[in-house]
Order: structure tokens, then C-alpha cells, then sequence
């Protein structure tokens, strides 16, 4: 009996150390991601990080809102970068030409008249989804599995929150909404205290924030950590694919005039933190703390007021993140452009 039971014994415990092994190597299932933008520099590359990584990133759709540039380009350079990046797949909705209440702004003086410094831009040969991307967003969320759906708002939030004004209940469908926005320790960008995205609309950020949905914030505090250099401009450049040579031409251009303003020895990526955080949130490090959105007319408008210190007692509502590492954020870039054409 003895003789027969060691076999069987060591057969099971094969089979169990197996089954571990399985589930230590097992890949897990794709975030469902729809990315809100406003193409813009940073933007495009972003989208550009995110197309290159289908195996973590199911990306349902990307939805455009006035921001940068306005909404026609925007559009336009969404889907130039869905063009450049080989996944035509992916519909481009457009939404929001304006804010929710305040007057238009835009930051062509960053971006340029066309949303894309030092690259040429064009007509891409797809078009435009039919239909609105505040619509599509009701419609997806709406009918989506509890809790499953992630957005990533890397520009103005007007297109969510007209959406949540419209249907409150789509918050069921969401995951997790990702915000690049919002300032703190590193101050602002378009004011002292106020950074261009919560700027652009900062009633629209209050909605979204106001909803209950599950929020992480990448701010200044972190995009101006995570900043290029020669050395990393030219780790993109080795790269030598198309793909490659866009970003680092559109970089080159772009970072200039932070670096210029702020004396720092480089530039930050600010939206494609979002992706990167996606991709590798061991990355980045923060807390959840408590933050408001300042909409009162004055000198604070748009500011984020975020309570790193908890000074208030309030319950938190955000993931507030703070730090990153550039060097890994590079080197996560380059990997993945080199996916690409």
C-alpha cells in the first residue's frame, strides 16, 4: 500500500507546483480603456504608447474635446495619430468644442497653431466614427459589465461630465478614471497655482469628481519629474522607426518652451505619464488624500487644492500621485515604440 501511495503523492504535488507555476506566469486580462484627449504634442505620444501595448490595453475607442487646440484639430491629430501608430481599428468619436461653462482656451502657444510642433500634419485617410463621443461614452458605460471600464482623460473632462450630467448611473460601468491634471507642490502652468487641463474646464472637473467614480491623478507634481534629456532623446532616436522619429521630433519642439520657463534641464511628457502608469504603476508612488477643485472666478481658478497632509480630515477621493521614475518611463517608451512601424 505504502509503495503505491509515495507515486501518487509526488504525482500530486507535480501537479499542484504546476499549477502555481501556471498561475505565476499567467497574463492578466487587458485593461478596457477608452482615452479622452486633446491632441496636443504630449498627447500623440501617449496615444502612441498606448497603441503599441495591445496586450495590456484593450482600447475601445478615443474621444476627442477641445483643449489644445481646437476640437477639429484635435480630431484631426487623434486620428493622424491612430494613423501613424497602424491601428485604424480604433474609432475616433469626436465631442466637446467647448467648456462646460467658461470661454474657450486654448495653448497653441505650447502646441502650436496645429496642436503637433515639428512634424508635418495632413488629412488622415480614415475619418471620424459617427456620432458624439458624450453619446458614445453614455452608451458604452451604460451598458458595460459593473466596474470594468477605465478612462483616461488626458485633456479638458468636459466630454465625461457632460455625460455623467446627462446619465448619472454610468458610473456603474466605470473602472477607474486616470486624469492627467491638476498641480500642487510644483505649482502651475497656465497660472501660479492652476494647470492647463482642470484650467480648461474646472467646472467639468468638479462634476467628475463630484460623481464618486474611482480617481487617480498624475499632476505637475509628477510630469515634471518624468522630463527628457539628450540621453533619453537619444534612446528614443536609436529606436530608428517612424514611430520613433515622430516623437522625438515632436519632443524637440515641444519641450522647449518649459525647459525655457521653468530653467529645468528638460521637458516633461505630460499625458503619456497616464499610459505609462497603465502600463507599469510600479513606476510611480502617492497617496490618497482629499482635493477639491476651485471654480470661483479670481486668481485660484482651476487650482487643485489637494490635502497631501490630510490638514482637513476629510475622506480622500483621489489617488493623488507624486513621484515617478523618468529613467523606466524612457525606457518603457522606447520598448514599446519600437512595436511600431
Amino acid at each position: 500500500m505504502i509503495e503505491l501511495i509515495q507515486p501518487a503523492k509526488r504525482l500530486l504535488q507535480g501537479i499542484v507546483l504546476m499549477s502555481l507555476l501556471s498561475a505565476g506566469t499567467a497574463q492578466a486580462a487587458p485593461i478596457d480603456l477608452i482615452i479622452d484627449t486633446d491632441p496636443g504634442a504630449d498627447d500623440v505620444v501617449a496615444l502612441l504608447l498606448a497603441m503599441a501595448s495591445p496586450d495590456e490595453l484593450k482600447i475601445r475607442a478615443i474621444t476627442t474635446v477641445a483643449g489644445n487646440v481646437r476640437l477639429d484639430k484635435t480630431s484631426r491629430n487623434a486620428r493622424l495619430a491612430r494613423e501613424w501608430g497602424g491601428r485604424e481599428d480604433i474609432p475616433v468619436y469626436a465631442g466637446a468644442p467647448k467648456p462646460l461653462l467658461r470661454t474657450p482656451i486654448y495653448a497653441a502657444n505650447i502646441h502650436g497653431e496645429e496642436g503637433l510642433p515639428g512634424v508635418p500634419v495632413h488629412e488622415p485617410k480614415q475619418g471620424l466614427a459617427k456620432g458624439n463621443a458624450v453619446q458614445y461614452l453614455i452608451d458604452t458605460l451604460s451598458k458595460a459589465e459593473p466596474h470594468s471600464i477605465t478612462v483616461a482623460m488626458l485633456g479638458p473632462q468636459t466630454n465625461l461630465a457632460l455625460a455623467l450630467i446627462q446619465a448619472p448611473d454610468i458610473t456603474r460601468g466605470i473602472k477607474e478614471v486616470v486624469v492627467m491634471g491638476g498641480a500642487h507642490f510644483n505649482g502651475g502652468n497656465i497660472t501660479p497655482v492652476a494647470e492647463f487641463n482642470l484650467y480648461a474646464d474646472p467646472e467639468a472637473a468638479e462634476v467628475v469628481l463630484s460623481s464618486g467614480v474611482k480617481l487617480t491623478y498624475l499632476p505637475l507634481d509628477v510630469t515634471h519629474k518624468v522630463l527628457t534629456s539628450e540621453a533619453r532623446l537619444k534612446q528614443l532616436a536609436a529606436v530608428d522607426n517612424q514611430a520613433s522619429k515622430l516623437v522625438v521630433d515632436i519632443l524637440n519642439a515641444y519641450v522647449k518652451t518649459d525647459m525655457e520657463h521653468y530653467g529645468m534641464p528638460g521637458g516633461p511628457v505630460h499625458d503619456a505619464s497616464v499610459i505609462a502608469y497603465l502600463l507599469k504603476p510600479e513606476l510611480f508612488k502617492g497617496r490618497q488624500i482629499n482635493m477639491q477643485v476651485d471654480s470661483r472666478e479670481g486668481p485660484t481658478y482651476g487650482q487643485t487644492i489637494a490635502d497631501w497632509y490630510n490638514t482637513l480630515e476629510q475622506p480622500s477621493n483621489v489617488m493623488w500621485i507624486d513621484s515617478g521614475d523618468a529613467q523606466g518611463f524612457f525606457d518603457l517608451l522606447s520598448t514599446r515604440l519600437a512595436r511600431l512601424k
